[in-house]
């Protein structure tokens, strides 16, 4: 059965979708921690990272950084946390968050939920700095 995050790059469901090339997709968290929160996953669906093939990992992580790159540009932050937790959702996927204190990545406080207006505005914002 397809994980949501299948659903997204097939666009079966909607997404705020920051990023995409052949392999990987990239959007917003519609929960997120902080405001600029993005998901990076492969199209292959593979439920555990480590077992990507090892071209795909390193791509993943390239992929990433350049979403990271982006989302600072748009995002008043200090760096780009990183973090892979894999357990919600059966399908690989690199957290980006953008921070400015530690406690901006502890997901075990209570997640934002902003509009989808907000999310909107600040995907297309985002876009924008990854093409150039």
């Amino acid at each position: 059965m397809a994980t949501i995050f299948t659903k997204i790059i097939n666009r079966e469901i909607p997404g705020h979708i920051v990023a995409e090339d052949d392999n990987f997709i990239a959007f917003l968290d519609i929960n997120p921690l902080v405001m600029g929160h993005c998901l990076v996953v492969p199209k292959v669906e593979v439920d555990y990272i480590f077992d990507l093939e090892d071209d795909v990992l390193a791509d993943l992580h390239i992929f990433s950084k350049k979403v990271a790159g982006a989302v600072k540009e748009v995002v008043p932050c200090l760096r780009i946390g990183v973090a892979v937790i894999g357990l919600e959702v059966p399908h690989t996927h690199v957290h980006l968050v953008p921070l400015n204190s530690m406690d901006d990545i502890n997901f075990s406080r209570p997640k934002l939920n902003p509009s989808h207006e907000d999310l909107d505005e600040l995907a297309q914002k985002i876009t924008l700095a990854f093409k150039h």
